[in-house]
């Protein structure tokens, strides 16, 4: 199954593993825990079949998403699109804003997502973002292939 080739791959790595959209399909693969959309299932649900493991929790452009992710002890909260992205249809709009906003109410880590690339990220880190969920930038890059997007993000 791919699930445990990109595992091995996570692992050799010292990268975490995570599931999308999927606590069953998490535990099944002894993931590292999964990423949850405000469309899927619900935190709880989610502890309880994947426990103590990463759950992470889509916030959009949010506070009020964002402050029950933290009641519900979401692992990280996410935020975004950032920037117009390809990958997915951009229906929530996030800025940096939100990210000072969001780090005056909670510690728990914030995931930036959308549209981000080798000329937007040092933004993002510069103003609270502790990590960065870069897909269209490395898998859709025209001009680049995967392995030289990653290291222009060095």
């Amino acid at each position: 199954m791919i699930g445990q080739k990109i595992k091995k791959i996570c692992k050799k790595n010292k990268v975490k593993f995570l599931i999308n959209d999927d606590p069953i399909l998490a535990k099944r693969l002894g993931a590292d825990g999964c990423h949850l959309g405000q469309k899927d299932m619900n935190i709880k649900e989610a502890r309880k079949i994947i426990s103590k493991k990463i759950i992470g929790i889509t916030c959009h452009n949010s506070i009020h998403l964002a402050k029950k992710a933290v009641a519900a002890k979401a692992s990280y909260l996410a935020f975004g699109a950032f920037y117009s992205s390809k990958t997915k249809k951009t229906n929530y709009v996030a800025n940096i804003k939100i990210l000072k906003k969001i780090k005056k109410i909670t510690k728990t880590p914030i995931v930036a997502i959308g549209g981000i690339n080798s000329e937007n990220y040092k933004n993002l880190l510069l103003n609270n973002t502790n990590f960065l969920a870069i897909s269209g930038y490395i898998w859709n890059n025209k001009k680049y292939k995967p392995l030289e997007a990653i290291e222009r993000l060095k």
